[in-house]
Formats: C-alpha cells, structure tokens, sequence
C-alpha cells in the first residue's frame, strides 16, 4: 500500500488548515487542472497568450494566497478551482481593456501585440462575467451552477455534489440558467 495520501485525504488536510496540503495535492490533479485550463482557453480566441499551463499556475498561486480554502469533495476542489479559473480571465480581459485605453502603454513588438487578447474577446468574457452577476441577483443557484458546468467543466453528477443538490434539480437549473443567459447575451456553447 502507498504511504503517498490520496486526493480525498489531501483535501481533509486542506479543510483542517495544513498549508502544505496544496503542494502535495497539485501534481495529484494536475492533469486534470490543465484540461480544465484548456477548457476554459477553448472558449478564448487562438493564440491566447495565457496558456493551459499558465492559467493552472495562475489558479494554483490564488488558491494557495487564499487564507481558507475548504473543499467538502473532489468535485468542490474542482468547482473552487474552476471558479478561481474564471476570476483570471476576467481579470485579464479587464487588463486587456484598461491597456486598449492606454494604461500602463509600454512599447512592444508587433509579435506580442497579435497574440494578445482582442477587445471583442475581453468584451465577451467581460459580458459573460456581467451576465452571470446579474443572474446571480436573481437565482445565484443558476449562477452557481453555470459557473460550475461552464467555468469549472464539471457534469451534472459532479455539480449536484459539489453544490449538495440533486441531479435533477441542477439538470433543471442548468436548463433555467442557459435559457436566461440565452435570451441576455445569445447562445453558449456546450461546457
């Protein structure tokens, strides 16, 4: 038997305060957070100059900056993880619209230029971001579980657990959700 603990036993270890227990936990889920990072970018224009590895990175310093984080379960981590992975994006896209208006304007080359974040895409990702505020308002249940689904790429089943509900009833949120967000900002693609 390994002496090497289990994510579920890492995870106990985070809930009890154990700073370490992050460390030892990412290259247990790494793989999972990169495909979770490639999920999000996937939604983001090519050539993107935050990649996969950067934004599990990015997430990974937030996370461990936090003063508590307390995943119940796998799929809570992942959720919580998902969610930091959103407020990244939407930071970036914010960054992006603060340099568009010249903040900050350092020079640089036409290269670095090009693979930046157009302002039609930081315009998106701000406009999701603002879509679900609102939602939020009104069914932060809905909220949550878009964030969840879309953010974080969990299924039904893992966000039925993450949020203690049942799957029916996220399925039923799900659908609610979309269909207001739909009729806010037009059709999202499948998580």
């Amino acid at each position: 038997m390994s002496s090497e603990p289990s994510v579920t036993q890492l995870l106990i270890k985070i809930k009890d305060g154990d700073d370490l227990a992050l460390d030892r936990l990412l290259p247990l889920v790494y793989d999972e957070l990169r495909s979770l990072a490639r999920s999000h970018l996937s939604r983001e224009r090519v050539g993107h100059t935050l990649g996969a590895t950067a934004l599990v990175h990015e997430a990974y310093l937030r996370l461990h900056g936090q003063e508590a984080i307390h995943p119940e379960t796998r799929s809570h981590f992942f959720a919580i993880a998902g969610h930091t992975m959103r407020r990244i994006l939407v930071d970036y896209a914010r960054a992006r619209k603060r340099l568009k208006r010249g903040a900050g304007a350092e020079h640089v080359s036409l290269d670095e230029a090009q693979a930046a974040i157009s302002a039609e895409e930081a315009d998106e990702v701000l406009a999701l971001n603002d879509a679900l505020n609102r939602l939020a308002d009104i069914n932060e249940r809905g909220s949550r579980i878009v964030e969840m689904r879309y953010f974080a790429g969990l299924s039904a089943e893992e966000t039925a657990e993450a949020l203690g509900l049942s799957v029916r009833t996220v399925h039923r949120g799900w659908v609610s959700a979309r269909a207001w967000l739909r009729k806010e900002m037009g059709p999202l693609p499948d998580p």
